[in-house]
């Protein structure tokens, strides 16, 4: 449509860029260097919505006197235990990585991805989020190593990546879609990208 404002992703993940090529927008890829930590005391929810407004802010920052879109995701794995849910982001290593693919081992845990669209030209962000519970099967500990040996978990929340080999491990979703999981909600994408102006 003409006069809408262009759309840059705010993230580097192969996947994010793939769900949203496939919804036919085109847009350009600037990875955000935000910082990731996230707010303290909160839950999944508002910390994938605040982690990906924190992104999308600090791509746009870069483009101050542009119209532009700049969409930012965040993907946050919160597993029940205790007095406190356990979250969990990207695992920072191998031993990282088997630990939380042993925590979620025989689990119904729920993904949480929050998406943030800021357009550039007068800061206004508009920030929503998909939630996803997953219902895993045990995991044998050998078949723990052997995903671990991958490496399929870089990079991931959780440890694992539904769109790979990990769906194996997967016997249910319910609430929110696989896109969800794999780390953008499009549908929920397209609907922000709308009610900031653009062709959504």
């Amino acid at each position: 449509m003409a006069g809408s404002p262009r759309i840059l992703l705010a993230s580097g993940s192969p996947r994010r860029r793939d769900l949203l090529a496939g919804a036919g927008l085109e847009f350009a890829v600037e990875p955000s260097d935000a910082d990731e930590a996230p707010p303290p005391g909160a839950g999944a929810e508002e910390i994938a919505c605040a982690l990906a407004e924190r992104k999308a802010r600090e791509v746009a920052a870069r483009h101050a006197g542009e119209d532009l879109l700049v969409v930012g995701a965040d993907t946050v794995v919160a597993l029940a235990g205790g007095e406190r849910e356990r979250l969990l982001g990207k695992p920072a290593n191998a031993g990282e990585a088997r630990a939380m693919l042993r925590a979620l081992s025989g689990s119904r845990h729920r993904v949480v991805t929050g998406v943030a669209v800021v357009r550039s030209r007068d800061g206004r962000c508009r920030a929503g989020f998909e939630r996803t519970w997953v219902t895993m099967r045990a995991i044998a500990p050998e078949e723990v190593e052997a995903y671990v040996e991958s490496g399929e978990w870089r990079d991931k929340a959780g440890g694992y990546a539904i769109q790979e080999t990990a769906d194996a491990f997967v016997t249910g979703l319910e609430e929110g879609g696989l896109d969800n999981v794999v780390g953008l909600p499009v549908r929920l994408t397209l609907e922000l990208l709308r009610a900031a102006g653009g062709r959504g």
